[in-house]
């Protein structure tokens, strides 16, 4: 497999952006032997939101035979370079074979796997989603059900004008949405790796909610939540001037019981950090009388809590750590006992092409200098084609995170 094409441009008018990009992809098509692209992908930040329908029909003119999957964030990004906060544009092709990925979207749900006459069988699934849907934690658990492995990867689109979504079919009509969720499902025979890097740090210990009533936690391991709370932060809630700065930056990580989902997946959390079954969510409320503390989650008995912040320098060795964890997995079991002896080359694997989901609390500034979490991704996966956008949220393993990233690489045998 050849590795994809992908082209990033800045530009406040769209035609500009889109012109450049075009350029950049004919350059690159040149030398791709691999046939016309059939699958496209296209970040757009929702300074061009407002043209969405133009742009995809320039890109959809330009190569015909391609379906589309994309969505719009407040930034974009590709290898080694992020647009925050400012117009930008990034696109990504590849030339799969069409029983291999599956557009779908709310006019085209994707099929459950097991349901009779199937044609196609979902493995894995990218999903953009619009924020704003209704129940999103379900339908995002529910759609997980509908691949044979259960693991998601994606995001929910950001904007302050136009929040939207692309799933667009080559022969089908319209693909820019708004509300609900969209993507692409790829079969078994895509092969790829994906992992979900924390951006945020434990600063007490994990806890057990033991009280609990719809998103306020009353009780933790037994103790009023508001005092386990003051004490991993070591204020004095009646010196509010030293304590409010604190608990505004503090957030919660939540954990419970594996499903079992998406196991191949799965890495190990380090000491001291959180493991990718952690949902970070905000702190919303206090409760004095009761001892309360409020989050933006149900929050259940049984659950396990910690008090978090974020954290730039845990962020960029945690990164930097998925970034091995995706080169190690495409390397080969077993290396040649002698390799200065003349031997058959080892069945290692290579990227073909990239994606990386960020949250909109990672972009800009959080990493210490502009491009620098973009540029922590090429250090660790090499210059390969990559593009991606920052989200309202982030979704892997079949479920719904925060202040996370989440990395996916495509590859392909080495020898090929």
């Amino acid at each position: 497999m050849q590795p994809f094409l992908h082209a990033h441009a800045t530009h406040a008018d769209w035609r500009v952006a889109l012109a450049r990009v075009l350029a950049q992809l004919a350059t690159q098509g040149e030398h791709a032997t691999a046939g016309e692209p059939t699958l496209g992908w296209c970040y757009l930040t929702d300074h061009h939101a407002p043209a969405a329908e133009e742009l995809l029909a320039a890109l959809r003119e330009r190569y015909p035979g391609a379906d589309w999957v994309g969505a719009v964030g407040v930034g974009v990004c590709a290898s080694g370079v992020e647009y925050y906060d400012e117009p930008g544009l990034a696109v990504m092709l590849a030339a799969l074979p069409r029983e291999q990925f599956r557009v779908f979207s709310g006019q085209h749900p994707l099929p459950g796997s097991r349901e009779a006459g199937t044609p196609f069988t979902a493995h894995t699934a990218l999903v953009h989603a619009d924020p704003s849907t209704p129940e999103l934690a379900g339908l995002i658990a529910e759609l997980s059900e509908r691949v044979d492995s259960g693991y998601l990867f994606g995001g929910l689109a950001s904007a302050r004008n136009r929040t939207l979504t692309i799933a667009a079919g080559a022969a089908e009509p319209g693909g820019v949405f708004e509300g609900g969720l969209s993507g692409v499902a790829f079969s078994e025979a895509v092969a790829l790796v994906s992992r979900v890097t924390q951006g945020c740090q434990p600063v007490g210990p994990l806890r057990r909610i033991t009280d609990a009533e719809r998103n306020v936690v009353y009780a933790l391991d037994g103790e009023p939540a508001l005092d386990c709370l003051l004490d991993d932060l070591d204020v004095d809630e009646n010196l509010p001037r030293e304590a409010l700065p604190k608990l505004r930056s503090t957030l919660v990580g939540l954990s419970g019981e594996n499903d079992g989902a998406a196991d191949e997946f799965d890495t190990p959390a380090r000491a001291g950090s959180f493991g990718t079954e952690t949902r970070v969510r905000h702190l919303v409320g206090l409760d004095p009388q009761r001892r309360g503390v409020a989050i933006a989650d149900v929050a259940e008995p049984g659950l396990q809590l910690a008090f978090c912040r974020r954290d730039a320098e845990a962020a960029r060795r945690d990164l930097m750590r998925i970034g091995a964890e995706i080169r190690s997995a495409l390397e080969p079991d077993e290396l040649p006992l002698a390799p200065e002896a003349p031997a058959a080359p080892a069945e290692g694997r290579r990227i073909v092409g990239a994606l990386y989901v960020s949250c909109t609390g990672r972009g800009g500034p959080h990493f210490g200098a502009p491009s620098a979490e973009l540029q922590l991704v090429r250090h660790a996966l090499g210059d390969v084609p990559l593009v991606g956008f920052f989200a309202a949220g982030e979704i892997g393993h079949g479920r719904l995170y925060g202040y996370t990233g989440v990395l996916t690489a495509f590859t392909a045998p080495a020898g090929t």
